[in-house]
């Protein structure tokens, strides 16, 4: 048996993995990016669960199509889940703006990179901006943390018949969830605004070209459509059932 031979048999007995390329052959940065975005998905599947366990054993519930259903600056009523729709669309627009941000820099354009990421941060900020107008309407309308709303106000989101203690326990564990929930995303969003600016302005000043890899800019990207996902659950609980 020649050397080389001998050579190939002992690695393939002390590798872990001799299929090719192996699976574990990932960047440590971005590997631990997704045990992150792992264990932070945990923490937003244990809000939604709690929240859905309130919701479906609760004999009423605030109905979202009367909860959202005004356009804040400009329509009072009459245009249920308008507004969020808008939300949900720029935060979409945002991840594939990300997306573009990340494709450009496997292609090493810098100037490319740098309009993406403005882009993903402007969406950001109107998410974010958005979110503020509907938690100031609904604030507005009596919804708060540990607040109960108006009787004439409650009796707009609920079937008549209802008894007033339940209307004002279910209105009371709603607002208490929406605002949790929707301020623990929000949080996301900023912090992840704040994370593009950094890295922005790092490419901005040569940091990723200097490296040769624009990797940073796929570990927030990674980051960004985690939001987003998560967005859509968020979505789905509070504003379509």
């Amino acid at each position: 048996m020649s050397t080389t031979a001998a050579q190939q048999i002992d690695e393939i007995k002390t590798t872990p993995w001799s299929g090719g390329r192996s699976p574990f052959n990932v960047e440590y940065g971005k590997m631990m990016m997704w045990f992150f975005l792992l264990s932070d998905a945990f923490t937003f599947s244990t809000l939604l669960i709690s929240y859905g366990a309130l919701r479906f054993s609760a004999p009423v519930w605030p109905a979202p199509s009367l909860v959202f259903q005004s356009f804040p600056g400009l329509i009072e009523s009459g245009a249920p889940l308008v507004f969020v729709g808008l939300m949900t669309f720029i935060l979409i627009m945002s991840s594939v703006t990300m997306v573009l941000a990340v494709e450009a820099g496997h292609r090493n354009s810098k100037k490319e990179v740098v309009w993406w990421m403005i882009g993903t941060i402007i969406g950001g900020l109107m998410f974010l901006g958005c979110q503020a107008m509907e938690w100031t309407h609904l604030h507005s309308e009596g919804f708060w943390w540990g607040h109960i709303p108006d009787t004439k106000t409650m009796q707009e989101f609920f079937k008549e018949g209802v008894p007033l203690t339940q209307q004002a326990m279910s209105s009371h564990q709603f607002a208490n969830l929406f605002f949790t929930i929707t301020g623990f995303h929000g949080f996301h969003v900023f912090s992840g605004v704040i994370i593009n600016i950094i890295i922005t302005v790092n490419v901005l000043i040569g940091t990723y070209q200097k490296r040769g890899s624009y990797l940073m800019v796929e570990k927030v990207g990674l980051y960004w459509h985690f939001v987003d996902l998560v967005w859509v659950f968020v979505f789905t609980f509070f504003y379509l059932v």
